[in-house]
């Protein structure tokens, strides 16, 4: 952004329940003069996070309009962290930060259909948000034979589950070792890091698993496209961008049936761009592995059909929706709100003040 300073150091605590990850209100005299200076038309900030509290503050003070788009489900993942009984009061926040925002983007209709049910805001003030894929990085071209050989430790020849994202306790990723137990002979990859991962790693030792870490750029890209499945047990994403990415590369998702999740692959596409399970049912989601496993030919045609349907959500369509309807509606709802908020202001105006006189023409 022109104008703008690319960095911009601010302070920050370790998150509670993910010590790797810095939090920052990003609020004060400094930044708050480096945005006014920059005079943004809109600001678009990140939902739920402490962040977004600075983004709120800011924009109230400038009078700009704001856009939240909503990426992590924390009331889902409350139960499996702390108390349930704090899942209200997230939802009270999330109510408190999107209700004074002018508009708000969700990735999926699920997480729609929750805001709904949670009260949070009007439908009015809602829009799907169907984010797009780098469908350039990521391609069927990257496979990579010394990335298999990596990512199997050694035994390309075997058939190859993979799995790429942050292993978190939410993702339910333990499903996986039962999954794995019952396919003998098929090793599994987790590309990816997080808070769970030791306790991962203790739980599929002695088993075909490998763990690679971070990846990222074109040695991501390889790992995806050199894998034969990518399995998604997890049933609380908003989305499901790695879903997106694994099916841009050329290769089949069985994925369980929740959350974001069946918006990328619809009742109407399951079975030929990929799979869906129902959760918690291992022998659904077996017979699925099984059969992409054991037939290369139908694997390789659901992964071309899956990277044929990914062509059509590049991020540039997605990135130019936004800039084009979202920001507009966004700036609409804005003027409309204050214009509510001026009206009875200009009604007491002209009830208490007087009206100035009509300058009047004296002839003597």
């Amino acid at each position: 952004m022109r104008g703008f300073p690319k960095n911009s150091m601010v302070p920050s605590f370790p998150c509670p329940m993910y010590g790797k990850v810095p939090l920052s209100l990003a609020l004060s005299p400094r930044i708050i003069s480096e945005v006014a200076k920059f005079k943004p038309d809109i600001i678009h900030a990140s939902s739920p996070g402490i962040m977004v509290f600075g983004a709120l503050a800011i924009a109230k003070l400038l009078g700009v309009p704001l856009v939240m788009s909503y990426h992590t489900h924390v009331p889902v993942y409350i139960p499996r962290y702390t108390f349930s009984w704090l899942v209200e009061p997230m939802w009270q926040v999330i109510r408190f930060l999107h209700r004074a925002a002018d508009l708000t983007l969700v990735p999926s209709v699920a997480i729609s259909k929750d805001f709904e049910t949670a009260h949070v805001i009007s439908a009015n003030r809602i829009r799907l948000w169907n984010k797009g894929v780098d469908s350039a990085s990521f391609h069927p071209k990257f496979r990579s034979h010394e990335m298999r050989v990596r990512l199997s430790d050694g035994e390309p020849e075997k058939p190859l589950i993979i799995h790429v994202g942050r292993f978190g306790r939410e993702k339910n990723l333990d499903f996986l070792k039962t999954v794995m137990d019952r396919l003998p002979g098929v090793r599994v990859a987790f590309i990816g890091d997080g808070p769970y991962r030791s306790e991962l790693e203790k739980m599929f030792e002695g088993m075909p698993a490998v763990f690679t870490g971070m990846m990222q750029g074109e040695e991501l890209s390889q790992a995806y496209a050199s894998g034969d499945v990518f399995v998604m047990p997890s049933e609380s994403e908003t989305l499901g961008q790695v879903v997106l990415e694994s099916m841009s590369s050329g290769v089949p998702v069985v994925a369980a049936r929740a959350g974001g999740i069946p918006d990328i692959i619809p009742e109407d596409q399951e079975g030929k761009t990929s799979f869906l399970f129902t959760p918690g049912d291992l022998e659904d989601c077996l017979g699925k592995i099984q059969l992409l496993l054991t037939d290369k030919e139908f694997r390789d045609n659901m992964g071309m059909t899956a990277r044929a349907e990914m062509e059509k959500c590049d991020w540039r369509a997605a990135s130019k929706k936004i800039r084009n309807e979202f920001y507009n509606a966004a700036i609409w709802y804005w003027r409309k709100k204050r214009a509510e908020l001026i009206k009875p202001l200009q009604w007491l105006a002209q009830m208490f003040l007087p009206a100035p006189e009509a300058n009047r023409i004296t002839q003597h």
